[in-house]
């Protein structure tokens, strides 16, 4: 295996070639952990935007029922696809390179999709945005291990940047509901990402740990195909699971996804080490993104189109109402550091996913009432265990991998997040509209899935935990 070293390059004096150095001062630190939470906001606040404005994204775009899902999952599917390679380009290349790189390149492609005239261009589009966040997120942790080098410190960290996770999910759809239109609201956050952009080049300071060898192309390409494979059998099974099409995807998933495991084990390089796969912490953490995205992002993204749709709420009203479950969880999120020492973070996903079920189940009902009081309680509950996941999977994610190989762990935990994401969306919204019933009972079915999913979940992370403790 090769040997992994720490650099770091400043404005007014070379790098050394190779070896430890000392860590940022705490002006250095505040700045790296102020830009880095600033610029993940942004990107979950464009990632969440279109939340509330689907029907009005739709009607402009003329985009029908059966397509909405790529309206949706045009982000996570970037994302998923590229934060496995970005996380080792980031280690390998720069953090603060791929970090400034990125953000720009999403004020760049969020602008962009203000202007699109058609479904595939916005979807292109949100892809890009994906491809841009992705970039930013996986270096993000990078940078902060590397500003933070104490546990305690790397402790308060994790835990401010994964509340800034909560934080952009909660603001997203508010900036969003609050603008005259969508296209307004992405030229808003495009220029948010482009102000950060800056400021990150200005302020940061560069680390890498350099492994040698050519970036993992072949092992991106595939893995992408993979996705992008699954997502379109996910998303064309609404009219129906039997058909040929959608077998033919699924197919080439599973193959795209054997290749991608042949080349992994081949290239001296690769985006993810397999071998990590045997770590329990890592095998947790990746379980933990793979399960928020399917069961708790999958649900959430589509709910307040539903709310708008079966109870006729406004996108603002939407949005406020989305405020109880997002804002709750940054919340928690931001105080769920203290819990350290006396939870471990897995038994806290456990929780949190046993919370998110109990809050699911508790909104059962809800829409068909046609009252958008009864969704309070669920809400309430729901959102302290997405709290506590959002606190949990960012410190798991850097603790279950070689400290110099932080941004990988953070791109490995992240991308099983969004593929997540992407089957739970494209899943949600096939069983909302393709149940006998109406909407209202489709959410309700939609609902108990995604409790289920959770307490698959919770059950998983706490039987790794008894196993290994």
């Amino acid at each position: 295996m090769p040997r992994f070293t720490e650099r770091t390059d400043t404005a007014v004096a070379p790098a050394p070639a190779a070896g430890p150095t000392s860590p940022p001062g705490a002006r250095s630190g505040r700045a790296t952990l102020a830009l880095t939470s600033a610029a993940t906001a942004v990107a979950l606040m464009t990632y969440t935007a279109p939340m509330v404005t689907l029907p009005e994204t739709a009607a402009d775009l003329h985009t029908p029922l059966s397509a909405q899902a790529w309206l949706l999952n045009g982000t996570p599917l970037g994302l998923a696809a590229l934060l496995l390679v970005a996380g080792s380009l980031a280690d390998d290349y720069g953090r603060r390179r791929i970090f400034v790189a990125g953000t720009l390149a999403l004020g760049v492609t969020t602008a962009l999709g203000a202007l699109t005239s058609s479904t595939w261009l916005f979807t292109l589009a949100r892809v890009a945005q994906g491809a841009a966040s992705a970039a930013l997120l996986a270096s993000s942790l990078g940078l902060i291990v590397h500003a933070f080098p104490s546990p305690r410190g790397r402790l308060h960290a994790t835990g401010v940047w994964g509340a800034f996770v909560s934080g952009g999910i909660a603001v997203g759809p508010l900036v969003a509901g609050a603008m005259p239109s969508w296209r307004v609201a992405y030229g808003v956050l495009g220029a948010a990402a482009l102000v950060v952009a800056a400021l990150s080049h200005r302020a940061l300071t560069e680390s890498r740990a350099p492994r040698g060898g050519r970036p993992d192309l072949a092992g991106a390409v595939t893995f992408g195909l993979a996705l992008v494979a699954l997502v379109a059998a996910l998303t064309l099974g609404r009219d129906g699971w039997l058909r040929a099409p959608v077998a033919l995807l699924l197919l080439a998933a599973v193959v795209l996804l054997g290749l991608f495991t042949v080349v992994e084990r081949r290239t001296a390089t690769p985006m993810i080490d397999l071998g990590l796969l045997r770590r329990p912490g890592f095998l947790a953490s990746s379980a933990g993104g793979l399960f928020t995205g399917l069961a708790v992002i999958g649900l959430f993204s589509f709910l307040p189109a539903l709310l708008q749709q079966t109870l006729g709420l406004s996108a603002m009203d939407t949005a406020w109402l989305f405020l109880l479950w997002s804002g709750l969880s940054f919340a928690v999120a931001l105080q769920a550091r203290r819990l350290a020492g006396r939870i471990a973070p897995r038994l806290q996903l456990a929780l949190g996913f046993a919370l998110h079920a109990a809050g699911t189940l508790t909104m059962l009902g809800a829409l068909g009432s046609g009252s958008w009081t009864r969704l309070l309680p669920g809400l309430i509950v729901a959102g302290v265990g997405s709290g506590l996941l959002n606190a949990a999977l960012p410190l798991l994610a850097v603790e279950s991998v070689p400290a110099q190989r932080a941004a990988m762990g953070s791109g490995a935990q992240q991308t099983f997040r969004y593929i997540g994401s992407c089957a739970g969306v494209a899943l949600t919204i096939a069983v909302v509209t393709s149940t006998k019933g109406g909407l209202t009972h489709g959410a309700d079915i939609a609902m108990v899935v995604s409790a289920a999913l959770s307490l698959v979940a919770a059950a998983a992370v706490a039987a790794l935990r008894d196993r290994t403790s």
